[in-house]
């Protein structure tokens, strides 16, 4: 069965964190992984600084070739990261386990990853794949997909927890009787994983009950 996992690892243990020693106050986001040849080519968002400091903020680092800014949307960034292949760190952990990234989000506090197996078999490989690379990362939460409704679409037991309370709480309600933040606190996760899996869950929702295959 496929199986969701949540992990977190130092802001400097992976190659885009360096952006958080001279610019503390962003997020970055990962949009996108696109294996190229010997380079895995990570899209990623950048929010909380000026266009003009975000480039040179981000200091060369082992394995990193080349980062450029590509587009921005309002207060946005997205950029594109290419390192050489020789490099090996969390994403060619996941790669070489076939593990997808739904989410990966990092601030200076460190970064959170959402990931997903098509088996629990598949998260064990890419565990023992970290240990053997000495690959730091701190496991929080694994789930494994449950069908709701008849198998029409699948949520984690987190995400369908998460999208109950806000309900309940009346923050889909207008005007909203909670916010973010409560909520989080409530779970005792962070904002960034709180919106990470209403996002995901919402996801799922619409695809299976308003998108046909």
């Amino acid at each position: 069965m496929a199986t969701v996992m949540e992990f977190t690892s130092p802001a400097d243990e992976f190659p885009l964190g360096t952006v958080f020693e001279n610019l503390p106050e962003v997020t970055v986001e990962l949009e996108r992984l696109i294996p190229h040849e010997s380079l895995i080519i990570p899209y990623f968002w950048v929010r909380g600084a000026a266009p003009e400091h975000i480039e040179a903020a981000f200091e060369p680092h082992a394995g990193v070739v080349n980062i450029e800014l590509i587009d921005n949307v309002e207060n946005e960034y997205l950029m594109r990261a290419e390192w050489e292949g020789e490099y090996f760190g969390v994403l060619n952990a996941l790669a070489s386990a076939e593990v997808a990234v739904l989410t990966g989000i990092g601030t200076k506090d460190g970064w959170h990853f959402e990931v997903r197996g098509e088996s629990r078999k598949k998260i064990s490989e890419f565990r023992s794949i970290c240990q053997a690379h000495d690959i730091s990362i701190e496991i929080t939460a694994v789930h494994e997909l449950l069908p709701v409704q008849g198998d029409t679409y699948e949520l984690t037991d987190a995400q369908r927890e998460a999208l109950v309370l806000a309900f309940e709480r009346g923050y889909f309600d207008t005007p909203r009787e909670t916010s973010l933040e409560e909520l989080a606190d409530e779970l005792g996760i962070t904002q960034q994983s709180l919106s990470s899996r209403l996002k995901r869950g919402h996801r799922r929702l619409i695809a299976g009950a308003l998108v046909s295959e």
